[in-house]
């Protein structure tokens, strides 16, 4: 399988402050010269900052640990120590930053995409210029640094799409991503070709709309059959879903209401979602026919017909996406939080 990860459990180190140092003037003629130890640098950060151009957290799961540089100690004639290096860890949009102990949620990157100070570097320990006074001109005391934090991040990935493709295994969603986007997913004539969510950009007159191709869902998903349920969470924060039914299977009549209740039994705030229903391989003989039995069978969904191979229905789909889009989700924000 492709390397795509949605999960990763990293641990994170800020730096810790330099140390502050004890010395002396030591010039000629200045037989008594005061402190002149200098502050020890302050320890790097640990900051999030979000890349768009990442897909997968695959970089965190293979490479777990974070850690800042430290402080520089300080130094006599003054000289303060520098400061570490901060560490900045990239992760795509949409990535949810949580607790790895008790779970809580730190950060959610699908709200808000600028750069997360999470853990602050120690700060550098003073160094004796800070302690002179009246009654210790001489003093020979430092400060150390103050050490760095570190913590255990459970770092999860719901992938930002307005309109998500589900279905059954082979119903065309990946054929469909490739028509309107340049996102090149694998396509096959047999069941479980995608793995791997895929993401593509359609681009209308004046709006670009991101969609997003689910591995297939089968009767039963919900407990564990096929792939399962674990890529339905990247679903929960699109605006709206497509059900593509395959229009040349004998099972075409019961695809919708097989994916519907497996959805349902994962969420049923997905299940509110505006959706449209697209029977797909318009093409083959017979096609015609079925989409016509399924817009009698479901009359209060808008139901639309396409053939990837010979484009019929295609611009009328775009179109009827662009709206999609621009309607309010009904889904309540808690429940989008899978």
């Amino acid at each position: 399988m492709e390397k795509f990860a949605d999960e990763a459990l990293i641990e994170v180190f800020s730096g810790s402050g330099g140390n502050g140092c004890v010395a002396f003037r030591r010039e000629k003629y200045v037989p008594r010269g005061g402190p002149a130890g200098g502050d020890g640098g302050k320890g790097g950060d640990v900051i999030f900052v979000v890349r768009r151009n990442l897909r997968t957290l695959a970089h965190l799961k293979y490479n777990p640990f974070f850690k800042a540089e430290n402080g520089r100690d300080g130094a006599g004639s003054g000289r303060y120590g520098r400061q570490g290096m901060d560490v900045r860890i990239p992760v795509p949009p949409g990535t949810l930053l949580k607790d790895g102990e008790t779970g809580e949620l730190i950060r959610d990157f699908g709200k808000q995409d600028k750069d997360f100070v999470f853990l602050k570097g120690g700060t550098g320990g003073w160094g004796n210029i800070h302690f002179k006074s009246s009654v210790q001109q001489a003093p020979r005391r430092a400060l150390p640094g103050k050490r760095g934090e570190h913590r255990v991040l459970r770092v999860e990935l719901q992938l930002l799409a307005d309109i998500g493709f589900v279905g059954l295994p082979n119903a065309g969603k990946s054929s469909l991503l490739n028509r309107f986007t340049n996102a090149r997913p694998k396509i096959a004539p047999y069941p479980f070709t995608t793995k791997i969510p895929n993401l593509g950009v359609l681009s209308l007159d004046n709006q670009d709309i991101i969609l997003a191709d689910i591995p297939g869902l089968m009767e039963g998903a919900s407990l564990g059959v096929g792939l399962g349920i674990r890529f339905l969470k990247h679903i929960a924060r699109t605006t709206a879903l497509a059900f593509l039914i395959d229009l040349s299977e004998d099972m075409y009549y019961e695809a919708f209401s097989t994916v519907y209740q497996e959805l349902a039994a994962f969420s049923l705030e997905l299940t509110q979602k505006p959706r449209v229903l697209v029977g797909t391989k318009l093409d083959i003989p017979g096609a015609a026919d079925r989409l016509a039995q399924l817009k009698k069978a479901y009359p209060e969904e808008k139901v639309l017909g396409i053939s990837v191979f010979s484009g019929v229905g295609i611009p009328e789909l775009a179109a009827f996406m662009g709206t999609l889009v621009c309607l309010p989700d009904t889904s309540s924000e808690e429940g989008q939080d899978l």
